[in-house]
């Protein structure tokens, strides 16, 4: 950690090295600490799966470990598959937890071993439950053969939608199987605490994950809701969680959700206290390399937040995007999926988030989360191409962004770059000209942290950026402050370059691994620092290479 002094006469410290690059291009930042632009909340907190099981095996738990780590008891975590019929022995795209049966007559059998064992493993890595209550268990599906999918990335994806994708046959048992074990967690964890969990009912019903009518969700939604709040008065209901901004599904949602007679009371409306949907980038490739689309996820999200801000009862309503992400099967493999595993998924993830903070701004909406589906798949190759955050318990670059916003203060601050893609141009184009170096800071207590992106939707070389950030009114009256800078690049906080450096191993020796875990970590690097005396304002000047992330924590306690 370097030691900035506010010195009479001492007005440039050199903490390292300064050495212009020939081939970079300049690049200014402003940061006003005294203007402030509102609450910056944390809404990266939010992660999830396909698969739930991987959430108690060897390096799931390890991971959720350190998410948990991140903001302990404020990390959520959404799963599909958490009522669906089996063995609990996790696939691609599947998992199961064999929770409900029926004997010779009929009568429901519930068994909570598995899903206890999923959410205790959350509960002890300080990770909370957004709770996806779906899928349809075999017993009660009304097309319940074939029911369990054996589907890989070489299928269609509509392979795995079978039996646990349709309607219930009988929407009481239904009900009840919700109740039951809303209910079961209420007794286990206690009511204060399930009252801080999240509940909604299925995934992305306005596509194939739901083989039933719109009326047919309405109604299979109304039910769980009703049997939620039944076991607990106060839980935190919403939904619908639907495959892009929903369009006229999530009109006709919100329209049944507010106006429509509820299938279960009888009563107009249904509980609502977020209203959540997905958004997801669209890749390509183009002369050989991949080329990113960041500019269909910030559409959808515009859509998104256009769509609920039109209801007038939904003003100041809590937001989640359910699922955001850089494009839509976390389990596929591709060459326009080639950017998983090193800085592209970084600084697409940092670039991103900024611009959505900026959407919900724009539109004036309650932004609460921003749910990124990735975590890890068990028992695969090392960096095998899957939309993950870590590869058997290496942690990947993108992991390390997380590591960063978790460091952000409370309040955001001022800023602008004068190399930065507008948001107007992002959201039409993307980035496809120059590239986006930007920055977004925050305060919090004596702390001012900037966040610095370099991304560019192709992934190809280019120079780097040499920044010059200049932080106006920070510490003013202050004879020191602290400077930590992280960096993710090709050299920082990257384990997948470290791996292939080691030349690829898909067997490290403990000694390789261990170099690997610790490559995986988020690392600092030492740059230079200007003081202007008096004014308590601070220069920086570092490189920051093509996709690379910067995080500058400045720190005035008091002397």
């Amino acid at each position: 950690m370097n030691f900035l002094s506010f010195v009479l006469g001492s007005a440039l410290v050199c903490i390292s090295g300064w050495a212009e690059e020939t081939n970079s291009f300049a690049v200014r930042i402003e940061v006003d600490a005294g203007q402030s632009a509102g609450e910056l909340k944390p809404v990266w907190r939010f992660f999830g799966a396909d698969e739930p099981n991987y959430a108690y095996m060897k390096n799931g738990a390890k991971l959720l470990g350190e998410l948990g780590e991140l903001k302990p008891k404020e990390i959520y975590f959404r799963t599909h598959n958490l009522l669906t019929s089996g063995d609990g022995m996790p696939a691609l795209k599947w998992g199961s937890t064999g929770v409900y049966s029926e004997d010779a007559t009929g009568k429901p059998i519930y068994s909570w071993t598995i899903l206890d064992r999923i959410f205790e493993t959350y509960s002890k890595n300080g990770v909370r439950p957004y709770v996806e209550i779906g899928f349809m268990p075999e017993a009660l599906s009304i097309k319940p053969e074939p029911y369990r999918h054996h589907w890989n990335p070489q299928l269609g994806y509509n392979e795995i939608y079978t039996g646990w994708a349709y309607p219930p046959k009988d929407y009481a048992k239904w009900g009840e199987l919700v109740y039951e074990w809303a209910k079961h967690l209420v007794a286990k964890y206690g009511q204060s605490e399930v009252e801080k969990w999240y509940w909604e009912a299925w995934n992305e019903p306005n596509i194939g994950y739901w083989k039933g009518k719109p009326e047919e969700f309405h109604r299979l939604h109304d039910y769980a809701i009703e049997a939620v709040r039944r076991a607990l008065p106060n839980a935190r209901v919403g939904g619908p969680d639907t495959a892009g901004s929903g369009g006229k599904f999530m009109r006709d949602f919100l329209d049944h959700v507010l106006h429509g007679t509820n299938y279960v009371t009888g009563k107009i409306g249904t509980p609502v206290d977020f209203v959540s949907f997905h958004a997801k980038g669209a890749p390509t490739t183009t002369n050989g390399h991949v080329r990113m689309g960041i500019a269909a996820q910030l559409r959808t999200v515009e859509d998104g937040f256009r769509i609920i801000s039109s209801y007038p009862e939904l003003k100041g309503k809590p937001i989640v995007i359910g699922e955001s992400d850089p494009e839509g099967c976390a389990a596929c493999q591709g060459p326009a999926l080639a950017y998983r595993n090193g800085t592209v998924y970084s600084s697409y993830t940092a670039a991103s988030f900024a611009r959505i903070y900026d959407l919900a701004a724009k539109y004036n909406v309650n932004l609460e989360g921003v749910l990124t589906w990735a975590f890890e798949f068990e028992d695969q190759p090392y960096f095998a191409g899957f939309r993950s955050l870590a590869s058997n318990g290496i942690d990947k670059p993108v992991l390390n962004v997380f590591r960063m916003f978790s460091k952000l203060g409370n309040e955001r601050l001022h800023c602008v770059s004068d190399s930065e893609t507008s948001l107007e141009e992002m959201t039409r184009r993307g980035v496809r000209e120059k590239p986006d170096v930007s920055a977004m800071a925050s305060r919090e207590g004596s702390k001012i942290s900037v966040l610095v992106w370099h991304y560019h939707d192709d992934d190809l070389p280019g120079p780097d950026a040499a920044v010059e950030m200049t932080i106006n009114g920070a510490g003013e009256g202050k004879r020191e402050a602290k400077l930590e800078h992280f960096r993710i690049d090709e050299e920082h906080s990257n384990a997948f370059s470290a791996w292939k450096k080691m030349g690829s191993p898909q067997n490290p020796s403990a000694e390789q691994y261990s170099v690997l875990e610790n490559a995986g970590r988020l690392k600092t690097v030492e740059i230079p620092v200007r003081v202007r005396e008096g004014k308590g304002a601070v220069s920086l000047k570092f490189q920051l290479p093509r996709q690379a992330v910067s995080l500058v924590v400045l720190d005035f306690a008091s002397d």
